[in-house]
């Protein structure tokens, strides 16, 4: 029995949103087995002194790409396998260092990344992954060059694609049951136009009715579901009208769709961030010209989806989307989350909410009882700074990720 208590802290209960001061948390081994302001005695307990201090749920980043190195996505795809996962390991350390203890990977991470963070070769968050997101010929996931002659996709077999390209009813079945043989959690596909693709205006609708149907049966068959990529209330509501689960982005919904969502169960993944970071420095980066030229038609619309998700009631899970050397700027999203929604909130959609979005809302996204001791310790109250979170980690002095210390002074 391995103990380690975190002695007179200041709990983050999210649910009250309020700080419970002077508790003391209780880790063995993996999980949390107390948190009360009794007084305790385990002689025998690592005993971290955390008074004055914040203790929160790590967080939980619901949208990201961890393969994605290069803000090119096309580009991304053309590097060499084992280039793409060195390349990748950087990335992930960054991401705990800043309080990210879970990711939901959107697209190119695999079961054997996951397994090896699970297994502690690889320090990062634990792993989520979609495995390659599904994409129609011609849709978000197609980086193909325009041209009088189309050869076959060769993304399955690139790790650095974040996309494979399958049509048809029969097709993404197959494609849906192999991406869970492989190890997927979860089930993406492009439901709409996207910014980093090159060819397919934000506006498009992408997979037919029939097709997003059987992608959303298979993955309930595996008793999982379906996140889609989508940007307007078209895209959004056929997708949520087939069963699929979480919309990603989704900048451009109006009240009606926002309304339907709600009483259809469905979340929203926003991810905002990505968009100011590509339009500062997109260009510089790699970024084509035909995705530099659709930002503004997204960026200037994601704050107002904002205040239109939460009047509609509609739960919103953290997201951040980045690429390449812009992955840094994770933390940034709460302060945009913070100025219209609130700190309470911000904190929730990376904390409770995300971890309802991924099934394990009793075990991530809380400080409590029976919960596995994902844990930050801050240096102040994000509930009155959510500046502290902001940043590259400078705030956080502890991370521990399962009960164990990964970030702060071993003791």
């Amino acid at each position: 029995m391995a103990l380690t208590v975190l002695q007179g802290g200041n709990v983050l209960d999210l649910t009250q949103g309020v700080l419970l001061e002077n508790h003391h948390v209780v880790i063995e081994n993996e999980r949390i087995v107390e948190v009360s302001d009794r007084p305790l005695a385990f002689p025998e307990a690592r005993v971290l002194d955390v008074a004055g201090k914040t203790v929160m749920p790590g967080l939980i980043d619901c949208h990201v790409h961890v393969l994605a190195a290069s803000a090119n996505l096309g580009l991304n795809a053309l590097q060499p396998n084992t280039l793409t996962t060195i390349r990748a390991l950087p990335i992930l350390r960054a991401m705990l260092e800043r309080g990210f203890t879970t990711v939901r990977d959107a697209g190119g991470a695999d079961w054997g990344l996951a397994r090896a963070v699970q297994m502690g070769l690889v320090p990062g968050p634990r792993i989520f992954p979609s495995g390659k997101a599904l994409s129609q010929t011609g849709g978000h996931g197609d980086f193909r060059p325009r041209g009088d002659f189309l050869e076959p996709c060769s993304c399955c077999f690139r790790a650095g694609a974040i996309a494979r390209v399958v049509d048809g009813v029969e097709g993404v079945r197959l494609a849906v049951r192999e991406e869970l043989q492989k190890g997927a959690t979860q089930i993406k596909i492009m439901a709409s136009g996207g910014v980093a693709s090159p060819n397919d205006p934000i506006g498009n609708t992408q997979y037919s009715l029939e097709e997003i149907q059987a992608i959303v049966a298979e993955a309930r068959a595996a008793q999982t579901y379906v996140m889609a990529h989508a940007y307007t209330p078209r895209a959004i509501e056929r997708a949520v009208c087939c069963g699929v689960r979480t919309i990603e982005h989704g900048n451009l919904v109006d009240e009606a769709t926002a309304i339907f969502m709600h009483t259809q169960g469905a979340f929203v993944v926003p991810t905002l961030v990505t968009y100011d970071a590509l339009a500062t420095h997109g260009a510089v980066l790699g970024l084509p010209p035909e995705s530099l030229a659709k930002i503004e038609e997204v960026r200037a619309a994601g704050r107002a989806s904002l205040e239109i998700y939460a009047r509609a009631g509609v739960p919103m899970g953290f997201g951040s989307d980045l690429l390449g050397e812009m992955h840094h700027l994770q933390g940034e999203e709460f302060r945009i989350r913070a100025e219209v929604v609130g700190n309470l909130n911000a904190l929730r959609s990376a904390t409770s909410v995300a971890a309802e979005i991924l099934q394990c809302g009793a075990e991530l996204g809380v400080v409590a009882a029976g919960a596995l001791a994902d844990l930050l310790v801050i240096d102040g109250d994000p509930l009155q700074d959510i500046e502290l979170l902001a940043g590259s980690g400078e705030r956080i002095e502890y991370v521990l990720q399962r009960g164990r210390l990964v970030k702060g002074r071993r003791h």
